[in-house]
């Protein structure tokens, strides 16, 4: 809302004072004088504009004195970080060629009778966009060298390549993928590519670069680490590095990644945790054991002398006692009836983590699709705070069993999964076909989707956005393929109004000119 006042530094002063005779003695003679003042118009109280254009304002002045008897100033105040005020004009109007870092300002305009330095001013909302404010972040395989491309939700284009626009920056082979770790991460440069050749952080505005991004500053050991994901829950985040499971704490930005915390085993890909809850303590996070085919907890908080100087990692019957042992008698620590006991013996396929919440615990399910030759099983493990004193009432919950062998295609090579935070559901795709399982139901089959006739699907998954207002965006199917000379296709699939069921559905959103997609990820406004 535009607001304009008025100030003068003696005319304060004197009427101070003339409260102070009053008090002394009112005679009952009083001479006004109006102030002359102008109005200002015509300046809008929000304002969007893109870095690099130029903001063009011209205000609307009526009454008061001839325009050379004022001087002029426009200001922009950053409310993203630490108020930084930058002049941007000091002429009647403003033609501004937008140098400022996207994000939102208060614009203030002002003017000052030169005379009596009496002012006028007026506010107004200013939110600076780049191109690349908003947007797909799409991953991709050039025969294997990565490529980044940006699908822009502020200009309807897609800009190709966009790394090569750093110059220093290595060339990074083998794509893994594109992510966003807005929370205990360096804001001004929060997004991780993943790639066979090692990792680096890009910077928030257009992927910036520089050498001090690169994973290996993060690295107490000063290892290279290479992971497959990075998997962030309370106070803390962990990677896998080859069979080498790292924990780094975030209590603030100086924590760095440690040795590998699996002792006597190879660790799997996956790290599964609670992507749900906003308040964890003491966080469990979920490793498979390759080695000797289990599932292990991981608290790195039971290192700590005030809860015992216990060891961190157990498999998951040990961390429930464990669990027990610091509850009071009248607390659960495991919830959940789903099976009986934590599965040994089986090759882990895949396992991915989830808001699906059945016991609106604040646990979201982590899926873990295991093998027993062609025999594939679902198991559903919550993990939650080993001191309960937030969001969490419980440790780990035992959410889910489901025996999904009889599934169309389930046991292909090259299939992909996805298991979707609105309901029970399980999405999986053999070569161009997308199949649902319900896996409330009993037994557990698959249907048909849709398909993608000539292509073959590269990317499956579901994008889980960050901010309150994108919430229903997050079960949305995100679909990625390509087409039989070599095209990437990028389609996205509404998923809240359809309950889930993508039968025969046409996307929403499509993107296409892209390389072998092999991540998407939607880069949300941060400001």
């Amino acid at each position: 809302m535009n607001k304009i006042f008025t100030y003068h530094p003696c005319l304060c002063a004197a009427v101070v004072m003339a409260v102070a005779v009053s008090c002394a003695k009112d005679l009952g003679n009083y001479n006004y004088t109006d102030l002359n003042g102008p109005s200002i118009s015509g300046i809008p109280e929000t304002l969007d504009v893109l870095t690099m254009q130029t903001l063009a304002i011209s205000p609307v002045i009526e009454g008061g004195l001839p325009e050379d008897s004022y001087t002029y100033e426009w200001k922009a105040i950053d409310r993203n970080n630490d108020n930084t005020v930058t002049e941007i004009g000091t002429e009647k109007d403003l033609r501004y060629r937008v140098a400022l870092s996207p994000g939102a300002y208060s614009l203030y305009y002002t003017m000052t009778e030169r005379e009596s330095g009496i002012m006028w001013q007026t506010t107004s909302s200013l939110t600076v966009s780049s191109s690349m404010s908003e947007g797909w972040m799409v991953l991709c395989s050039d025969e294997g060298r990565t490529v980044l491309d940006f699908a822009s939700a502020v200009t309807s284009e897609t800009y190709r390549d966009v790394l090569s626009d750093n110059p220093d920056m290595p060339q990074y082979n083998g794509p893994r993928r594109i992510q966003w770790l807005s929370s205990m991460t360096d804001a001004s440069s929060p997004y991780y590519l993943l790639t066979d050749d090692g990792a680096t952080r890009l910077g928030k505005d257009s992927f910036e670069w520089t050498e001090e991004y690169r994973l290996l500053y993060e690295s107490g050991a000063g290892e290279d680490l290479v992971p497959y994901s990075i998997v962030s829950a309370g106070f803390g985040k962990m990677i896998v590095s080859g069979t080498d499971s790292h924990y780094c704490e975030t209590m603030g930005f100086s924590g760095l990644y440690g040795s590998a915390v699996n002792k006597g085993f190879e660790s799997s890909p996956y790290i599964g945790a609670n992507v749900l809850a906003t308040q964890i303590y003491a966080a469990v996070y979920l490793l498979y054991d390759t080695t000797n085919k289990r599932f292990m907890g991981y608290c790195p908080l039971l290192e700590r002398p005030d809860l015992g100087a216990q060891e961190p990692l157990a498999d998951l019957d040990t961390m429930g006692e464990i669990a027990e042992g610091m509850a009071s008698p009248d607390e659960e620590s495991v919830v959940g009836t789903a099976f009986d006991q934590y599965p040994e013996g089986y090759d882990l396929v895949y396992m991915e983590n989830t808001r699906y919440d059945p016991g609106n615990a604040s646990m979201g399910v982590t899926y873990a699709i295991l093998a027993d030759g062609d025999s594939r099983y679902v198991y559903g493990i919550q993990c939650g705070d080993m001191l309960r004193y937030a969001d969490c009432p419980y440790v780990l919950g035992k959410a889910y069993y489901g025996d999904i062998s009889g599934c169309t295609g389930i046991t292909g090579e090259d299939n992909l999964f996805a298991f979707s935070s609105l309901g029970n559901f399980l999405y999986y795709s053999t070569g161009s076909t997308v199949y649902r399982a319900d896996l409330s139901a009993v037994p557990v089959s698959a249907e048909v989707q849709f398909e993608l006739p000539g292509e073959t699907i590269t990317c499956l998954k579901f994008n889980l956005y960050q901010n309150s207002d994108n919430s229903k965006k997050s079960y949305n199917l995100v679909v990625g393929s390509e087409t039989g000379s070599g095209e990437g296709i990028l389609r996205i699939y509404e998923g809240y109004d359809s309950a889930g069921d993508f039968t025969g559905a046409t996307p929403a959103e499509e993107y296409d000119g892209f390389h072998r997609i092999v991540d998407a990820t939607y880069k949300e406004r941060i400001y």
